[in-house]
């Protein structure tokens, strides 16, 4: 199982909001190759660490694709840079920001480079609630923990809502 999560907190430009320019993406991506088999709500949750940034609008979906985990989160970066992602700050405001959570059972620790799992994904809860959507069963490959364990053991899921779906 291949899983992306989504989240931005700005617009792109050209598009109207952090969710359309998050709609718009996963059809970029599609349009390079993988395919989208899955799709979680949109979930609307508050900046980490707190700040006065804009809410951010998240989600995950689950892909097949012949691209290789490195392909795969090079592809993601493209997409990023083309809908106007700058890295600048740790934690700024972003436009997009894709990140390869899981590539089927592998586990890769490239320090300053990939990472699979993401390193960080059992202490979000901005991306186990849409994980939760479109992979309940997912075991983490290290700890072996469900996506419903994962999210049992985190202190709080506040700030973290499902969008309406207007």
């Amino acid at each position: 199982m291949i899983l992306i999560a989504l989240g931005a907190n700005l617009p792109a430009a050209g598009y109207t909001s952090p969710r359309a320019t998050l709609e718009a993406a996963l059809s970029r991506l599609q349009d390079k190759g993988p395919k989208i088999t899955a799709k979680s709500r949109w979930y609307r949750s508050a900046p980490v660490p707190p700040s006065d940034q804009p809410d951010f609008v998240n989600g995950a979906a689950c892909v097949e694709t012949e691209f290789g985990s490195r392909e795969l989160l090079e592809a993601l970066h493209a997409i990023e840079a083309e809908f106007g992602r700058r890295r600048s700050v740790p934690n700024a405001a972003r436009t997009l920001d894709l990140d390869l959570l899981a590539y089927d059972a592998e586990v890769v620790d490239q320090p300053g480079g990939l990472q699979i799992p993401h390193p960080r994904l059992q202490d979000r809860s901005f991306v186990l609630l849409p994980l939760r959507d479109i992979a309940a069963e997912w075991r983490h490959p290290i700890s072996g923990l469900s996506v419903g364990e994962m999210l049992s053991r985190l202190p709080t899921l506040e700030g973290v809502s499902p969008l309406d779906d207007d």
